[in-house]
């Protein structure tokens, strides 16, 4: 395992994980600012890993191979614990649900192809899904009680989050159709 900048970044958002749910579990207005900001500062890891690997020249296996597991981890904590403290409408239960199957679908795809020795390079729209996705996100952790930490209490926050979820969920569906008709092609010529 190679430690490099890029790969202790790419560590470092499963290691926020735990952080971030000790600071769900808080209920508390404090705690959900706290969580955001957990949050926010590993999403941003997503982009310098991959930006500081490409411009020093030291992508690796390893950092290629953990990154999107440590997106995908991270997502799926998240969802789970709005689901899991009730911090979403019952609307917004199906954005989550789009993308946690997405997730499961990309990485059973990737896995097939990884078979046929056939990558699947990560598409400019599926970046911008992510950083949506992420956006989302931790502005759903803050919610409305974690605006009012920072005096933004007149914001509907998690309205906002919401909104932000089904822009997600979109972009996931749009993603995850390009991926998964990229992924029946190579399945079509496939005689195995």
């Amino acid at each position: 395992m190679p430690i490099d900048l890029p790969n202790l970044l790419t560590i470092s958002r499963i290691a926020a994980i735990p952080l971030l749910v000790a600071m769900v579990m808080l209920r508390s207005p404090l705690g959900d600012m706290a969580a955001c900001v957990v949050f926010g500062l590993a999403a941003i890891t997503d982009y310098f890993d991959g930006k500081i690997a490409r411009d020093r020249g030291i992508t690796s296996g390893f950092g290629v191979m953990l990154d999107p597991i440590a997106d995908k981890l991270l997502v799926a904590a998240a969802l789970m614990l709005l689901v899991g403290f009730d911090r979403l409408d019952d609307r917004a239960l199906l954005p989550a649900i789009i993308i946690m199957l997405r997730e499961i679908l990309v990485s059973g795809l990737r896995e097939y192809l990884a078979t046929l020795r056939v990558g699947m390079p990560v598409t400019r729209l599926a970046k911008w899904k992510t950083g949506f996705q992420m956006g989302a996100l931790g502005t759903l952790l803050a919610g409305d009680t974690g605006a009012r930490v920072i005096g933004l209490g007149w914001l509907p926050v998690a309205a906002i989050g919401e909104v932000m979820l089904w822009g997600a969920a979109a972009l996931t569906l749009i993603t995850g159709w390009d991926y998964w008709v990229a992924g029946l092609k190579y399945a079509a010529n496939d005689k195995a």
